[in-house]
């Protein structure tokens, strides 16, 4: 049965879109050395959805975060915008997400003005593990994400040597330093 990353999730109703609280994501990032393109032509890793994602942050301050994102399923082509607070560091952190509109996503977008991170991201099994492959467009740079429903399931888990280097608590890997650096780059 593969770890489901949304275990705990709390779902309301709040009759416009739905508000998703996440007490706690736990999760461990490993930097890959190249896409496993052979284990999933192999059947080993079986892939479920493909997305592109664009993230914006809106405000860093520490360990917190706001961040907004626009998600196309490569499968279906449907959207879906979110609105993100995290708060924390390392592979536990806090996390509340809501559903948001598009005409609203774009609102801030334009008002932001910042250039998007993004990335295509790929959803698979590899066993009986539901793992995250992220590729980053505007950096070379693959990463794989594995969330847990513990602390105590985070740090029993045995990645595999083809994972690669866990990078889950090395800030320049993250997707908040990444973004920085991009709008850094935009004002040179």
């Amino acid at each position: 049965m593969p770890i489901d990353p949304y275990n705990g999730a709390v779902g309301l109703d709040i009759g416009m879109e739905e508000l998703t609280i996440m007490a706690m994501e736990i999760e461990r990032k490993y930097l890959l050395d190249e896409y496993p393109e052979a284990l999933i032509n192999d059947g080993i890793i079986m892939i479920e959805k493909e997305q592109f994602i664009e993230q914006t942050y809106l405000a860093l301050d520490g360990d917190q975060e706001l961040r907004v994102r626009k998600i196309t399923d490569s499968g279906s082509g449907e959207l879906t915008f979110t609105h993100t607070f995290k708060q924390g560091w390392g592979i536990a952190r806090e996390e509340v997400e809501i559903s948001i509109s598009e005409g609203l996503y774009d609102q801030v977008i334009k008002a932001h003005g910042a250039i998007p991170l993004t990335k295509r991201r790929v959803t698979a099994n590899w066993n009986d593990v539901i793992i995250e492959i992220d590729d980053y467009a505007q950096v070379q740079m693959l990463v794989l994400e594995v969330e847990f429903p513990s602390i105590e399931a985070a740090d029993r888990f045995v990645p595999p040597a083809w994972f690669g280097q866990d990078i889950s608590t090395e800030k320049q890997y993250s997707n908040k330093k990444i973004w920085h650096d991009l709008q850094e780059a935009k004002q040179a």
